[in-house]
């Protein structure tokens, strides 16, 4: 009898974890698209390069997630960029130089 609490508490774990990692990423898009939006770029593409529990004294026990985000300045050329999330809030973003 403990031992199915255990699994159904494991496999709600394992549901949870999938929907926050589904909800990181519908917000790392929003926050993409908006930075875009305000900087008068177009998004091309974007995809989640990793998500990671993380701890540190100032911001304790928290989710960092790393997009790679692809735009265009002039809607020829395309380039890379980097946005970071620290769980659903928008922390940088690192763009490299591009034509206008």
């Amino acid at each position: 009898m403990l031992s199915d609490i255990y699994i159904l508490l494991a496999v709600a774990l394992v549901f949870w974890y999938f929907i926050y990692l589904r909800k990181i990423a519908e917000m790392g898009k929003k926050h993409a698209a908006g930075y875009c939006k305000q900087n008068n770029l177009q998004l091309l593409a974007i995809a989640r390069r990793s998500s990671r529990l993380r701890f540190n004294q100032k911001n304790g026990l928290h989710w960092s997630s790393i997009f790679d985000f692809e735009f265009s300045g002039d809607g020829e050329s395309h380039y890379q960029g980097v946005l970071t999330l620290k769980g659903l809030k928008l922390e940088d973003v690192v763009l490299p130089a591009y034509r206008v």
